[in-house]
């Protein structure tokens, strides 16, 4: 489909976000090609980065993904009825008075100070769960100081986990923390151990060990900033034009009269704000493909509406009813980031609920 047509199932839809699930099963693939022998997880949290988890964890499980990794109990439970026999972990930890969830949910606890380590001990009838073990990002995990303190848990480690601060950096503080993780790993029963997220996996074999936890490069987000990006692009997101005008010079575009023309000016207003995910920032910064065209946002971003300046758009190309890609090929979920002043995590999980959403492959 075009950024300027839609299919009869989406003509009614003001906006649009195709999600290509054959990209993300590929993506996995890409990354479990990388590690291997490790195993390649997929993190789903956010509702997959808010792709949708009860699409996405299935495309993967059929693929051959068998654990995912979720932040919360809730997002747990709800994902168990989509993959019934995958491994589930849950990073949040074990809050006191839910134990009794993960084992009817058949879910593993991820583990992240004494308390946690104890409840599970007693109310955990030897079951495994993950211990996270905090080497440098002062978040969740146990502190350095308290391992030698678990000893001989009671409870079979499923795995030994932390988490890295800087990535998709080249900076000292990577090994820095892995050897903070090697060191707690030794005051530990053997168990398997788990380092890398997406950034961390393209650092090297030595950051990956048997267990990898991608998430953001799942959904197309470049693990490598500043090098060319190794994943393949999951989503398009389409907006539709609601109005177009024809301003004069001089004439001010939106809220606060922030944009001034400074020549007559062909404006479409395109149905998709803040209340969609199109952070204010984008103001004045943002980009969008009009018509095969790169067109700019001029003017504050409304809850519910934006506007670009398509003057050099081809004028039938853009009319009352046309699609125009607000992230696509040319502007990336990363690039639109960019634009924004954030990361491609925050655009993707703050897509907001009114998208017609389009799952293919």
């Amino acid at each position: 489909m075009s950024a300027t047509t839609a299919s009869p199932a989406t003509a009614d839809a003001a906006t649009i976000l195709e999600i290509d699930l054959g990209a993300v099963v590929d993506n996995w693939r890409t990354l479990s090609a990388r590690v291997a022998p490790a195993v390649c997880a997929a993190v789903v949290k956010a509702d997959a980065y808010g792709l949708g988890a009860a699409k996405v964890a299935p495309a993967l499980a059929a693929a051959g993904c068998r654990i995912f990794f979720v932040a919360l109990l809730d997002e747990a439970l709800a994902l168990r009825q989509f993959v019934p026999e995958a491994e589930i972990a849950v990073l949040g930890g074990l809050l006191p008075g839910t134990s009794h969830f993960f084992l009817d949910a058949r879910l593993t606890p991820v583990l992240n100070d004494l308390g946690q380590v104890e409840r599970w001990r007693r109310k955990g009838q030897g079951r495994p769960a993950i211990l996270h073990i905090d080497t440098g990002m002062n978040r969740l995990g146990l502190a350095p100081a308290d391992v030698p303190r678990v000893g001989d848990p009671g409870f079979p480690l499923r795995a030994v986990m932390s988490h890295l601060a800087c990535a998709e950096e080249d900076t000292p503080m990577n090994e820095a923390q892995r050897r903070r993780f090697e060191a707690a790993r030794a005051l530990l029963p053997p168990a398997p151990a788990s380092f890398a997220n997406s950034s961390g996996i393209f650092l090297g074999p030595a950051y990956h060990y048997d267990l990898v936890r991608p998430g953001f490069a799942l959904y197309g987000g470049n693990p490598t900033p500043g090098s060319p990006n190794p994943m393949r692009p999951v989503v398009r997101l389409l907006g539709r034009v609601l109005q177009l005008r024809e301003a004069a010079a001089g004439e001010t575009v939106g809220y606060g009269a922030t944009h001034r023309l400074e020549r007559p000016t062909r404006i479409a207003t395109v149905a998709a704000g803040y209340a969609d995910g199109l952070l204010r920032s984008l103001g004045n910064r943002g980009r969008a493909l009009a018509g095969g065209t790169t067109v700019p946002f001029i003017g504050r971003i409304s809850m519910d509406l934006i506007t670009l300046d398509v003057t050099a758009a081809e004028p039938a190309a853009v009319e009352p009813g046309s699609l125009v890609e607000l992230i696509g090929a040319t502007n990336t979920v990363d690039d639109l980031a960019a634009q924004a002043g954030t990361i491609g995590y925050e655009i993707l999980t703050s897509l907001g609920r009114r998208y017609h959403r389009i799952w293919r492959g």
